[in-house]
């Protein structure tokens, strides 16, 4: 009993855990997808959780002080002094008011009450700035109108589409022919080469840009897509060809011995067994590829350039931000723009994912 009610307690506590660590991660992106609805304003005023009720402070009434008031003096405000610096960053009186300064040029100040209210506005003009390249208007929180012209990500996405499933589709093929080579036919060096492609893991792929770029300068590549595809598959290939040796060495010897009685190449048995057999792995690896690619900053920056007819989107959206930081409102709308084809990706592919990833963990 005891037994049972400690296994309970712990099991109780593991899932605490897990689920703290959830919401952790949930939060901040609930945050991001709330903002990226809100006006431009809003954003940069206001948090997320403002469109939530909440107590905040709402103007009741104006009060217009004698032009001539030196805001050098003590300001007398209904019998009592203030500093010129407290009613800027507002002062709350003992009725549980507030006094800030509305126009202080003007000498007019607010008086606040705090109430419940919410800053439930919602627009979807954020996602027309970052996806069309047309002119649109912000209003301002004092409702000025601003003209900008859109981002047009469009032209980003599609460069990340064209860059990201070649670089995915080519290294996890390469990997599935080399993970079955190493895993099931015989060779001269095989062992050395496997134990070279697994070293090749821990080398930081920072070291080879700089080679890597002179001989592709040398040879014509650098700013080709041709390029930028040849140096993701040669940085993933290390994790994809172990990955899938991993899964493709533990598959049961007797079907190749069969295939091979019944007179079937090493092709043949790669592609009607090897393949179809390994589906859930390569999806998993496939999934692993296709995030590395889609996210990536510095390849694509150093392989590719950064010109607008080839930039993609992360580089595309680090530019968005602004010299001053005061474009960011814009990354929230871009963010969940960039986590359109990643989730479809995986969600497509889920059903192997757990599949794949315990592939090769038991043997038999």
């Amino acid at each position: 009993m005891k037994r049972r009610q400690k296994k309970k307690g712990s099991k109780w506590l593991v899932n605490g855990i897990l689920g703290f660590i959830c919401l952790i991660w949930i939060i901040p992106t609930a945050g991001l997808f709330v903002s990226s609805f809100r006006p431009a304003a809003d954003i940069l005023e206001t948090g997320w959780w403002t469109v939530f009720p909440h107590k905040g402070w709402e103007t009741e009434e104006q009060m217009t002080l004698p032009k001539d008031t030196d805001l050098k003096e003590p300001i007398e405000v209904s019998g009592v002094n203030y500093s010129d610096e407290q009613l800027k960053q507002g002062v709350t009186t003992t009725e549980g008011q507030k006094l800030v300064w509305q126009n202080r040029r003007g000498r007019i100040i607010d008086v606040q009450e705090k109430q419940w209210k919410t800053n439930a506005v919602f627009t979807l003009d954020n996602y027309k700035n970052v996806l069309g390249g047309k002119n649109y208007e912000i209003t301002q929180s004092d409702g000025s109108i601003k003209i900008e012209k859109g981002s047009n990500l469009t032209r980003a996405f599609v460069n990340t589409l064209t860059v990201a499933i070649p670089a995915t589709i080519i290294p996890v093929l390469i990997a599935a022919f080399a993970a079955y080579a190493f895993a099931w036919m015989k060779f001269a060096g095989r062992k050395t080469i496997f134990v070279i492609v697994v070293a090749l893991l821990v080398v930081p792929l920072q070291v080879a840009l700089i080679p890597v770029l002179q001989n592709f300068t040398a040879l014509g590549l650098n700013g080709t897509y041709l390029g930028i595809w040849i140096a993701h598959t040669g940085f993933g290939l290390p994790l994809s060809t172990y990955f899938l040796y991993s899964y493709i060495s533990q598959l049961p010897r007797d079907l190749f011995e069969s295939a091979f009685m019944d007179g079937a190449s090493n092709f043949t048995i790669f592609t009607k067994l090897i393949l179809p057999l390994s589906v859930p792995s390569i999806a998993s690896i496939g999934i692993f590829q296709f995030l590395w690619v889609w996210n990536d900053y510095l390849v694509s920056l150093v392989f590719i350039g950064s010109q607008p007819n080839v930039q993609v989107l992360s580089m595309r959206i680090a530019e968005m931000v602004g010299s001053y930081g005061n474009d960011w409102h814009l990354l929230t709308a871009a963010s969940f723009v960039s986590m359109i084809m990643p989730l479809a990706v995986f969600f497509a592919l889920q059903k192997y994912f757990v599949r794949g990833l315990m592939g090769g963990s038991v043997k038999g």
